[in-house]
C-alpha cells in the first residue's frame, strides 16, 4: 500500500478549507457529518457557503491568508480552484505542518479522500489511491446497496448495550453474542424497523445468555482453494473471521491468513513430501486440545480438505474426542488447474469419466494402481505426481498407452508463477526437468473417446477406494 487507511479523531477539533466555491462547497459538506470546527479561508463565498455561515455552522475568515492559519488542524483541504493559487497554499499550510488534502492535486496530497458509506457509527472508507476514482464509487454503490439504512443505529444500540454485556458474559459468550446480534434475529427485526423489539431482544439475551452460544470447542477443516486467497468460498472465510485458534498447511497463501480475526492464534503445521514437521498424530492431538479448551478451530487446508489431504483421519480423531465438526471444502487443486488450461474436467464426447488419484506409490514395486483404469472417454486427474513422472512413464508404456494418452501439466495452478506444459508419456520426464516443475502440481492424463481400447500388458492391482475416487 501506498496510502495507509486510518479514522481521525474529529470531535471537537479544527478543520481549515481555503476556498469560497463549489470545491470548497463540496469538502465542507462533507466534513460537515463530523463533529469538527471548520473554518474557510477566502476572499468570498458561494450562496450556499455564505448560508452555512449565517447559521453558525461554519467560521470564515477573509483576511489574507497566512501560514498561521494553518496551524492546530486536524486536517486542511486546499480548494480554490486555482492550481497555482493551491500550490502556493499547500506551501503555507505544510510550513504550519498541517496534514493537506489538495484537490485534483494527488501529488501535494498527504491525506486522499475516500468514497465512503456513511452509517455512523458504522463508516467503510473506499480508496485506489487516486487512481481509478470511477471504481471507488462502483464500490460504493455496491456497499450501499448490501448495507442496510438502519444498520448504524443498531452498531449504535450495540455500543450502548457493551458495558451490560461486559458485566454479566465472558470474552467467549461476548463474541457468541455480537455475532448473534449481527446475524441473527434481532438485526431482522431491526432492518425492518422494529428497533425497540430488537433492543428488547438484545438485552434479554445478555441477561439470559440465551442466544445459541456455544460452551463447548468445535473444529472447522476449511478448504483454503488452490492458493490465492480469492478462491477461498465465503463460509471459509467466515469461518477463519470466527476462529480462535488457526492451524494451517505449508502450501496455504498467506494472504489468506489476512482475512482471520487479526487476533486469532495462528500455528504453522506445514508438512512437505518427505520432511513431515508435524506428523499427522500430532496435528490430530492439537485439534482436539484446543477445542476441549472451548475454542473455535480452523483446520486450514490448501484445496478441498476431502481431496487427498487427511481430512478422514482427522475427523475419526474429532469423533472418537466427542469434538464437534464441520468440513468446509474448497476448491481443489483438479479444478484450478482445468481452468488454468482453459479447459474443463470433464467434456461431452471427449472425456465424460473423471478419476482423481495420487501419484505417490504405497510399494515401490507395483505400478500405478489407477492404470487399469483407463479406457476410451477417461481423464485422470494426478496430485503429487511430479516425482513419480519416471514411474508414471514406465507405468503407460507397459500399459500400451504411450500413443493413446496425452498429457498436460500444471503447477501451481492459479498462482502468479503458475507453470503450464504438454507432453506424452514419452517426453514427460524430459519436459518435467527442461522446465523446471515442482509441486504443487497436477498432471492430467487423457485418453479421449475415438480411440480404440488397448489390452493392459501390465499386472496392478485394483484400484483402492482410499487413494482413488472415480466421478462420471
Amino acid at each position: 500500500m501506498k496510502t495507509f487507511p486510518m479514522f481521525l479523531q474529529m470531535q471537537g477539533r479544527r478543520v481549515v478549507i481555503a476556498g469560497g466555491g463549489e470545491q470548497a462547497a463540496q469538502k465542507c459538506r462533507l466534513i460537515l457529518k463530523t463533529q469538527a470546527r471548520i473554518t474557510l479561508l477566502a476572499p468570498a463565498l458561494d450562496p450556499e457557503l455564505t448560508d452555512l455561515h449565517a447559521e453558525g455552522r461554519i467560521d470564515w475568515s477573509a483576511a489574507p491568508i497566512r501560514a498561521d492559519d494553518f496551524a492546530d488542524t486536524a486536517l486542511v483541504f486546499i480548494a480554490t480552484g486555482c492550481p497555482a493559487t493551491d500550490s502556493s497554499l499547500h506551501a503555507l499550510a505544510k510550513e504550519a505542518g498541517a496534514t493537506v488534502n489538495v484537490v485534483d492535486q494527488p501529488d501535494l496530497c498527504d491525506a486522499i479522500t475516500p468514497s465512503i458509506v456513511d452509517r455512523s457509527p458504522v463508516v467503510v472508507a473506499i480508496g485506489t489511491e487516486g487512481t481509478a476514482p470511477v471504481l471507488a464509487r462502483q464500490i460504493k454503490t455496491r456497499m450501499e446497496e448490501l448495507l442496510e439504512p438502519r444498520l448504524g443505529d443498531l452498531a449504535a444500540l450495540a455500543g450502548r448495550l457493551r458495558g451490560r454485556a461486559a458485566a454479566r458474559l465472558g470474552p467467549r459468550m461476548r463474541r457468541d453474542l455480537w455475532r448473534w446480534v449481527f446475524n441473527g434475529p434481532a438485526r431482522t427485526e431491526h432492518a425492518r424497523g422494529g428497533e425497540r423489539a430488537a433492543a428488547r431482544m438484545i438485552k434479554q439475551a445478555i441477561d439470559t445468555a440465551s442466544f445459541g452460544a456455544e460452551t463447548t470447542g468445535s473444529v472447522a477443516l476449511v478448504g483454503a482453494g488452490p492458493g490465492c486467497k480469492d478462491l477461498i468460498t465465503m463460509r471459509g472465510v467466515q469461518r477463519l473471521q470466527e476462529a480462535d485458534v488457526i492451524f494451517y498447511d505449508r502450501l496455504v497463501d498467506p494472504e489468506i491468513l489476512d482475512l482471520a480475526r487479526r487476533d486469532a492464534e495462528r500455528v504453522y503445521v506445514g508438512k512437505a513430501p518427505g520432511c513431515h514437521h508435524w506428523p499427522q498424530e500430532k496435528i490430530c492431538g492439537v485439534l482436539v486440545a484446543a477445542a476441549r479448551q472451548g475454542k473455535r478451530v480452523v483446520r486450514l487446508k490448501c484445496g478441498d480438505p476431502g481431496v487427498f489431504a487427511r481430512g478422514a483421519e482427522e475427523v475419526d480423531a474429532l469423533t472418537a474426542a466427542g469434538i464437534a465438526y464441520e468440513i468446509v471444502p474448497g476448491v481443489t487443486a483438479a479444478s484450478a488447474a482445468s481452468a488454468a488450461l482453459g479447459g474443463f474436467l470433464t467434456e461431452r464426447g471427449t472425456c465424460d469419466t473423471l478419476l482423481l488419484a495420487t501419484g505417490q506409490y504405497q510399494d515401490a514395486g507395483k505400478g500405478p494402481e489407477w492404470i487399469n483404469s483407463l479406457q476410451p472417454g477417461t481423464r485422470v486427474a494426478l496430485y503429487m505426481g511430479v516425482g513419480s513422472a519416471a514411474q508414471i512413464a514406465e507405468g503407460l508404456a507397459k500399459a500400451g498407452l504411450q500413443d493413446k494418452v496425452t498429457i498436460d501439466i500444471v503447477s501451481r495452478a492459479q498462482q502468479p508463477d503458475q507453470v503450464i506444459a504438454h507432453c506424452t508419456p514419452q517426453t514427460l520426464v524430459q519436459v518435467t526437468s527442461d522446465q523446471g516443475i515442482e509441486a504443487p502440481a497436477i498432471l492430467f492424463l487423457t485418453w479421449p473417446h475415438g480411440a480404440a481400447p488397448v489390452q493392459h500388458t501390465s499386472q496392478h492391482t485394483a484400484p483402492q477406494p482410499a487413494k482413488a475416487l472415480a466421478l462420471s
